[in-house]
């Protein structure tokens, strides 16, 4: 198996489930640039309509990521666009292999975008339960930061995506852990106020 487009499809994968917009137009116009040359079908990313609606959704997300609770809202819908558009990248940079390795391109790349859109949506709608709006301004530009940077470091080394893939998976299940821990105690104390009062 090829690494290179390995890296490409489970670092798009990943990304997607982060924010997918930005990725699609980060790797279009890396393609379209011809700073990079996309495996597989990924180099329909780089077409301007593509282009267009990316750029365009991008900016949308950028204001409403910003915004607490309309963020949560938009996580909500986009598990519905950034988990199957995850598989489907990660199987298009395989496209001219055979159908079983897309089809396990598929898959992985839809688990990748799933585990890094769930750490995405939870880590915000924690950060939501704050009073103060900052930390989601922060928490947006960082995310922005970490997606057009991976996008930039997977054309330049897409090897070493695989290695921040694999680190990404591994904060997912610890901040999973912390947040089902935290959850666990917020009921407990609830039900514990409930039953005295």
């Amino acid at each position: 198996m090829d690494l290179t487009t390995l890296g490409f499809a489970m670092g798009s994968a990943w990304l997607s489930g982060i924010n997918l917009y930005a990725t699609v137009a980060t790797l279009g116009l890396l393609q379209r640039f011809h700073f990079v040359q996309l495996p597989g079908n990924l180099s329909y990313l780089s077409h301007p309509w593509v282009l267009s609606a990316a750029i365009g959704l991008y900016l949308i997300e950028f204001v409403a990521d910003k915004i607490p609770a309309v963020d949560s809202a938009w996580d909500v819908v986009h598990t519905f666009i950034r988990v199957p558009a995850g598989a489907i990248l990660a199987a298009s940079a395989f496209a001219h292999f055979d159908p079983e390795v897309r089809t396990l391109a598929l898959l992985a790349g839809g688990t990748l975008a799933l585990s890094s859109h769930g750490t995405k949506a939870a880590t915000r709608f924690a950060a939501n339960a704050s009073p103060e709006p900052f930390s989601n301004v922060l928490l947006s530009l960082i995310e922005d930061g970490i997606t057009v940077g991976a996008s930039f470091l997977m054309a330049k080394y897409p090897l070493l995506i695989l290695a921040v893939v694999i680190v990404g998976l591994v904060i997912s299940i610890l901040i999973f852990g912390l947040i089902r821990r935290a959850l666990s105690r917020l009921f407990r104390r609830k039900s514990t106020a409930n039953t005295t009062a």
